[in-house]
């Protein structure tokens, strides 16, 4: 049946290659034919255009000769102009010469002017330096005589001050002696007095307690300014972090920021402490680490809201997630704390890996969030290493027994296998960091702020005592200037006496001492006219010098003038002669241009008469040395390079100028291009067409032959080949239906093919039910569930095994994925159908069996210990173990 098979799939693929071809020599051939028709007429114009074109050969052959003769008259006529313009430009060449010398010999007196110019710019500007200097000191000896005369002005202004003062002493002094002398004496004023004085200081002791208390409560009231400066200043740095993490939150998860909102409004309806979400409550001790809390705690809990009592988590899902239909997350701490548990094994053990810390002492966070923490995701047993512990990985996991750990950048999770106690180890990239790179302590921002409101209500209990203290103080104040006030006019009438004696003896010695000390104005003018004139006369010495650089400088800039002037002469003569030399350049330039453009003229006529003499004589057959028949010429003229030729007489009855060879052409071309659409070719290619109709006429009947042949051969081995594949088919039908049947479903195998000819296309299609409410479908991963298709190979596979014989048979692990049920039923049949006689050996390979599952004795179960504490084969010692069997049998009890 597979030979049968093959030669099918053969045939078929030859079949449809035939037709193909068959297809398309037939299209080609009814092409070939159309086109053959449709080119008959295009051949009879072909002939009838010849004619013209016969004609149009003639014409053309002729014009070369009458084009020739005219282009030589014209080579004549531009090589007589090409010489008289080559004689012009002789001339002007000659008359440049003197021109170019004389530039040349301005140029080099230029440069001779020019640096003769640098040479004085630079003596003028050393001669300006000096003078320069020169005016400066003068400037100095200038302020320095007027640094003097201010001087003397100044001790005669301070000489005038003391005679006027000396006056106004001696006549005050003259005022208070008039009014000693009508001073009375007021010694009964002191008994008043003493009283004033007593009442004052009680007042003062009052008023300075006073403002002692006031200054007191000034102090504490700036310390209490300051504290809440500084506390709201924490307050703001902790607000603009806060709001850093919160607007995170807000962009990424919008539905939890409104939650977080709604909990600040609302904490009053809660029995016990809600945390906002983790990411808010973390605060990391350090910015690099919050990589590590990122990728071990999932982004869910994350978010999500840590709650101490399960009321209070209700009505915050019943008011968020129902109410508002917001998508929030929330979890609930342990009622035992776990926030405190120490870890398994302490970090001075785990610091020789590189370890540095736990997960757990990266962080702060509130005493729920640490303890759900702890309790969910271990973070007080998962510790952080650094680049050595990645270097070491092997004996960490080896060696720590960690269930997970942290390197610099990777995370490794380490598992032992259940089956083989194999450790498995697997570690993924650490993700950068999103949320917790910014650090808030919510508690301490809590008290800051219950501190801020406590300094706030120290300020207003200051504030009120302080305003009492200042009335009081205002109070004592005004009592205070009264008394002095009343003694002051006691004091003023008692002291006045004595005040005046005073005054006399005070005046009297202050005009003592201005009288003693004396100016001599004459001796300052002499000093001062003195050194004055000591400057004049340096003076006098700096601006004779002066004046001599100045007439140095001058008399430079003079001879630089000059020489500007004559360079500006030179360089006017040479732009004179450039310009002369320019327009004659110019001439000469366009002179020599139209001299090329004769020449290049006149190569070129030359070239085309030679082009025109050559294309004329191969128009004519003849080669350059052949010379015509005299019977043939009706004129010799020469042409440029020597030679002599003439038309052919055959030309005599065309015409004989371009005009009217042109014009009959035109005629001619006209008439030959009405026939559009033909070339020289049309003709080969019509007859070389019907030769191919012929042979592929021929190919087409030979190829139709072979289809037919193949077309039988296709049939006998189909009959051949899919009689015997039905009859199989129907068997194996037969045995997976009763399998079916005794497990209360229903199944069946048929040949399925979407087109009959399509032999590399036919399959086996199985179709099950295994519900009674429901139809056969056919078996695949979208209808049938896993244990249902395990069911259905396993008991195709037994349908099959009864049409084909074999040594053995091997399953192995088929039963994985099936229910209690359908793995009964599936056991019961291998059971019973690898026990049968005359069947092949059966291995059942399977991890598990059920209970009470059906044996027969036929059967032998065999189980494999491979338990991490099996004994190694090296260690194994048969006869040993058969004298430890005996030895057990001998003691077992009789039964």
């Amino acid at each position: 049946m597979h030979r049968y098979h093959c030669e099918l799939k053969n045939f078929r693929e030859k079949e449809k290659q035939l037709e193909t071809s068959c297809k398309e020599k037939t299209e080609y051939l009814e092409k070939m034919v159309q086109r053959n028709e449709r080119y008959k007429q295009d051949v009879e114009r072909f002939y009838e255009r010849k004619r013209h074109l016969d004609l149009i050969e003639m014409l053309e052959a002729k014009r070369p000769w009458v084009e020739y003769e005219n282009v030589r008259q014209e080579y004549e006529e531009v090589k007589l102009a090409r010489d008289r313009v080559k004689d012009e430009v002789k001339k002007l060449k000659e008359g440049q010469i003197p021109i170019t010398l004389r530039i040349k010999e301005i140029e080099r007196q230029r440069c001779d002017l020019e640096a003769q110019i640098k040479e004085k710019a630079t003596d003028i500007k050393e001669t300006s330096q000096r003078c320069k200097q020169k005016q400066d000191i003068i400037e100095r000896k200038d302020k320095h005589i007027e640094e003097l005369q201010q001087a003397l002005t100044v001790k005669q202004n301070e000489e005038q001050d003391r005679q006027k003062r000396i006056s106004n002493t001696r006549k005050m002094i003259e005022d208070l002696q008039n009014e000693l002398r009508t001073t009375e004496n007021c010694e009964t004023l002191q008994p008043q007095i003493d009283g004033i004085t007593n009442d004052l200081r009680r007042v003062q002791d009052e008023k300075a307690l006073c403002e002692g208390e006031i200054i007191d409560k000034r102090r504490e009231r700036e310390t209490l300014e300051k504290e809440k400066k500084s506390v709201g200043e924490h307050i703001v740095r902790f607000d603009n972090l806060m709001n850093q993490k919160e607007d995170k939150l807000r962009q990424r998860y919008r539905d939890t920021y409104e939650a977080v909102l709604w909990l600040r409004s609302n904490r009053d309806r809660f029995k016990k402490r809600v945390c906002e979400p983790i990411m808010l409550m973390i605060n990391m001790k350090d910015n690099k680490n919050a990589k590590y809390i990122e990728n071990h705690i999932s982004s869910n809990d994350l978010r999500a809201f840590v709650f101490e009592n399960q009321e209070d988590m209700e009505i915050f899902l019943r008011e968020v997630r129902d109410n508002k239909k917001l998508r929030v997350n929330t979890v609930i701490a342990p009622k035992i704390s776990y926030a405190d548990r120490p870890p398994s094994r302490s970090l001075s053990e785990l610091k020789q890996y590189g370890f540095f810390s736990y997960l757990r002492e990266l962080f702060d966070a509130p005493e729920p969030v640490m303890s759900y923490l702890c309790f969910q995701y271990h973070i007080h047993e998962v510790p952080v290493g650094t680049e050595k512990t990645r270097e070491r990985i092997e004996w960490v996991i080896q060696e720590t027994q960690l269930k997970q750990v942290y390197t610099a950048d990777e995370k490794y999770v380490v598992k032992t296998s259940v089956y083989s106690n194999k450790v498995i180890s697997s570690n993924t990239s650490l993700k950068v960091a999103q949320f917790l790179t910014v650090t808030v302590d919510l508690e301490q921002r809590r008290q800051l702020e219950e501190q801020l409101k406590e300094i706030n209500r120290k300020l207003e209990a200051v504030d009120s005592g302080l305003l009492a203290l200042r009335d009081t103080n205002r109070h004592l104040e005004r009592i205070d200037n009264e008394l002095r006030q009343k003694k002051k006019d006691l004091l003023e009438r008692k002291t006045k006496k004595r005040q005046l004696e005073q005054k006399i003896s005070s005046k009297l010695g202050s005009l003592k001492l201005m009288e003693q000390d004396t100016c001599n104005l004459e001796e300052e003018e002499r000093k001062a006219n003195t050194k004055i004139k000591e400057i004049n006369v340096q003076k006098a010495k700096l601006v004779t010098e002066l004046t001599s650089l100045v007439k140095i400088c001058t008399s430079l800039h003079i001879q630089k003038v000059d020489l500007i002037l004559q360079n500006t002469t030179v360089i006017s003569e040479k732009n004179k002669l450039e310009s002369d030399y320019v327009a004659a350049s110019s001439r000469l330039r366009l002179t020599e241009q139209h001299f090329i453009e004769l020449d290049d003229n006149r190569q070129r006529l030359l070239q085309k008469c030679k082009e025109l003499m050559k294309r004329a004589r191969q128009v004519c057959n003849l080669s350059a040395q052949q010379t015509v028949p005299q019977e043939y010429q009706t004129q010799v003229p020469t042409i440029p390079n020597g030679h002599n030729s003439s038309p052919p007489m055959a030309f005599q009855d065309l015409p004989n100028t371009l005009d009217e060879i042109d014009a009959l052409l035109t005629e001619e071309r006209s008439r030959a291009s009405c026939f559009t659409g033909l070339n020289p070719t049309v003709v080969q290619e019509y007859t070389k067409r019907e030769e191919e109709i012929v042979q592929l006429t021929e190919e087409l009947k030979g190829k139709k032959v072979e289809l037919d042949q193949y077309r039988e051969n296709i049939s006998q081995v189909k009959e051949r080949w899919l009689n015997p594949l039905k009859e199989l088919v129907e068997k194996i039908n037969e045995k997976f239906s009763n399998f079916f049947s005794s497990m209360q479903c229903a199944g069946e195998v048929d040949l399925h093919t979407e087109n009959e000819e399509d032999y590399d296309k036919y399959g086996i299609r199985i179709r099950v039910k295994f519900r009674s409410s429901t139809q056969l479908h056919e078996l695949t991963p979208h209808h049938q569930s896993g244990g249902e298709r395990s069911v259905s190979t396993m008991l195709y596979l037994m349908a099959l095994q009864e049409l084909n014989r074999c040594p053995f048979r091997v399953v192995d692990e088929i039963n994985q994925g099936m229910d209690p049920i359908n793995e009964r039923r599936v056991f019961e049949m291998v059971v019973n159908t690898a026990c049968k006689e005359n069947t092949s050996q059966y291995f059942f390979i399977t991890p598990k069996l059920l209970q009470n599952l059906p044996y027969s004795e036929k059967m032998t179960v065999l189980f494999i210990y491979n338990g991490p504490h099996m004994l190694e084969s090296n260690r194994w010692h048969l006869k040993a173990f058969q004298r430890r069997r005996r030895r057990i049998t001998f003691t077992q009890p009789a039964q």
